[in-house]
């Protein structure tokens, strides 16, 4: 492709080494990647990774609602946030589980996500599934009796959700970036939830579309990094390049539109210093910055973004220095 080069940073799984590469790239479509010299194969470490643990960083989100409320260190509220956080960690992994198991053979195809532990033979499906039930009873069954019933019912929804987006919504276009994004705002919902707060209709905008944002961005990395294998995923035959950056430039502007005016309403009720209004700087650098990432095909995994780029995990400090001020000083 023209739009941009391959990414070298921001892939959900490690790099495999280069002698494997080679004669990873003469295996026939469809069967077992070759385990390349010095590859953690055995099925502990497999059942780890299959989890993706790495993921649930995405679930920090749970927290957005109690910290934007200046909530977070209410006994009352600390507590149920942290279950909410426990429970999405489940239900997540348990969700990547039953995605992986299903989206076997376009893993294999994939020049990253055939080293995948089911995609690589190292975990079986029934395993997998078998797991996944597992999590998902204990996840629902502890919303259901250890939190609010409202939390109970924002997880199910993402469960079923997330779910219906793996059997079937994930081959349909725009509706696949909704409900990808989907699973972000669900997160910041359960977070006010769980805490019995009441969410600002900003606090929600700025979610939805920031989440969108990434979603758009992360597609936008696929389509740089497969090229002509667009075959991994039946979207992004659907997706061009230009599309795909105007969805995270239009969802970017939202948000930022959407945090300006929550930050606007927040400085008015600060004392002195409008922190909140002074947080929309480092709010918009930080999405600018990020989109550097995006538009160089480098933001497959977000979270590996924010903790590679040194200068968007600074902007994240001092926006979420200037944010904390200003919350907790009104």
């Amino acid at each position: 492709m023209s739009d941009g080069a391959r990414p070298t940073t921001g892939l959900h799984e490690a790099s495999p080494p280069p002698s494997a590469v080679g004669a990873l790239e003469e295996r026939p479509a469809g069967t077992l990647p070759a385990r390349p010299a010095g590859f953690r194969g055995s099925l502990a470490w497999g059942l780890v990774r299959a989890v993706r643990p790495r993921q649930w960083v995405k679930n920090v989100l749970v927290l957005a609602a109690p910290l934007a409320a200046g909530a977070i260190l209410d006994p009352d509220v600390i507590g149920p946030t942290a279950v909410a956080f426990a429970l999405f960690c489940l239900s997540a992994s348990a969700v990547y589980l039953v995605n992986d198991s299903i989206d076997i053979e376009e893993d294999r195809r994939h020049p990253r996500k055939r080293f995948r532990p089911i995609a690589a033979g190292i975990v079986s499906r029934p395993l997998a599934v078998g797991l996944a039930v597992v999590l998902l009873t204990v996840a629902l069954a502890a919303a259901a009796s250890l939190t609010r019933p409202e939390l109970a019912w924002v997880l199910a929804s993402y469960v079923v959700i997330q779910l219906a987006y793996c059997v079937l919504l994930k081959n349909q276009p725009v509706i696949d970036l909704a409900v990808v994004a989907s699973g972000f705002l669900l997160r910041g919902i359960a977070g006010g939830v769980a805490a019995g707060l009441v969410l600002s209709q900003w606090f929600l905008l700025v979610a939805a579309f920031g989440s969108l944002f990434m979603v758009a961005g992360k597609r936008y990395s696929e389509l740089v990094l497969v090229g002509e294998a667009a075959d991994t995923r039946k979207t992004l035959q659907e997706y061009s390049a230009s599309y795909l950056r105007f969805v995270w430039s239009l969802s970017a502007g939202v948000a930022c539109t959407a945090y300006s005016l929550w930050a606007f309403e927040m400085g008015e009720t600060q004392k002195g210093i409008p922190w909140s209004t002074l947080s929309i700087a480092p709010f918009v650098l930080a999405i600018l910055r990020y989109a550097v990432d995006v538009d160089k095909g480098a933001a497959g995994a977000p979270e590996e973004i924010v903790l590679r780029d040194r200068v968007l995990l600074g902007l994240g400090i001092v926006w979420a220095a200037t944010v904390g001020v200003g919350v907790f000083s009104a």
